[in-house]
């Protein structure tokens, strides 16, 4: 019996996950070696959308309209949903911890929420109100936040750019109407995003340094190229190709949810490739992710695709 479209978007969902979150350690492992993270992320973004240049026009097929009729929404998702939710990131952690920034972006659901209700008129659950205050509160345990934190107003303010950039991402992948395959929405935003990362790091707004050294994780030596290949085409390539996939099975808000299992991931990775053993609270707060997505998946509606979780 095939797998329902629900169903197997949240494998999907979790599949992209999981290949986010291993950008982390490798983006980490690369910094430790001589890199800055913008040149980290910018390779990373560049190299993905060149790598999924040809199977984006082997889908594509020659229907050039449709890259015409959505020309906007591509360059919108490349320079939101990739490069300005990386740059308000970047600015987020130059004025407070990367914890607390990364707590403030991945509270992008809730925002999906507000929009959905108000774009929408789709009034979350009580089951999805639920979910959604467990699947945050179990983050802040994942990030072992629960000893309080110093907030920078201008950092606040870029967080909540990095949020925003995060819900877009959510809501404009999980829009079907376009007509626009998924692989050509992600190569295209990918380029654009990549060109206006790389952009920024020439301008200076960005710290931009690279080295060939080699990079050291699970204890052992693997040359640059290797995690700079990795990093390209499975935590960005991939993981966007996937993301959008399992977007648009499941709707914008469930999805953005679903995402939530990037932190649960990333301190695994953590774990496994730089020997950064997890705390007991942590799994605690992966525990409580679970059940809040849990929550959310049963609070949604019962329909496979609900038209109004698309885009307008």
């Amino acid at each position: 019996m095939p797998l329902s479209r629900r169903t197997s978007g949240i494998g999907l969902a979790v599949l992209a996950a999981s290949f986010f979150a291993l950008s982390g350690p490798l983006a980490k492992a690369m910094i430790d070696s001589g890199w800055t993270a913008g040149s980290a992320v910018t390779v990373r973004v560049l190299v993905a959308g060149v790598v999924l240049i040809v199977p984006a026009l082997v889908v594509l097929r020659g229907r050039w309209s449709l890259v015409r009729r959505n020309a906007g929404l591509i360059v919108a998702y490349g320079l939101i949903a990739v490069a300005g939710c990386q740059l308000a990131y970047f600015n987020a952690v130059d004025h407070m911890q990367v914890g607390v920034a990364i707590l403030i972006e991945f509270t992008a659901p809730v925002a999906v929420i507000g929009w959905m209700w108000f774009r929408h008129g789709q009034r979350p659950s009580r089951l999805t109100i639920t979910g959604a205050v467990l699947a945050i509160g179990g983050l802040m345990l994942v990030l072992d936040l629960v000893s309080g934190a110093d907030i920078d107003p201008i950092g606040m303010l870029w967080a909540l750019g990095a949020m925003a950039g995060a819900a877009f991402y959510w809501i404009i992948s999980a829009d079907e109407d376009n007509g626009l395959p998924g692989i050509v929405l992600a190569a295209g935003g990918l380029l654009f995003g990549g060109g206006a990362l790389l952009l920024a790091g020439l301008v200076g707004i960005v710290p931009f340094a690279t080295s060939r050294a080699d990079v050291t994780l699970a204890g052992s030596a693997w040359p640059w190229w290797l995690p700079v290949a990795t990093l390209g085409i499975v935590t960005a390539g991939l993981a966007y190709v996937l993301g959008i996939a399992a977007t648009r099975r499941l709707g914008s808000r469930l999805a953005s949810f679903v995402g939530l299992t990037e932190a649960v991931a990333s301190v695994l990775f953590a774990w496994l490739l730089l020997d950064e053993a997890p705390r007991a609270i942590q799994f605690a707060g992966g525990l409580l992710i679970l059940l809040g997505v849990i929550a959310v998946r049963l609070g949604e509606p019962a329909t496979e695709h609900a038209p109004e979780d698309v885009a307008p």
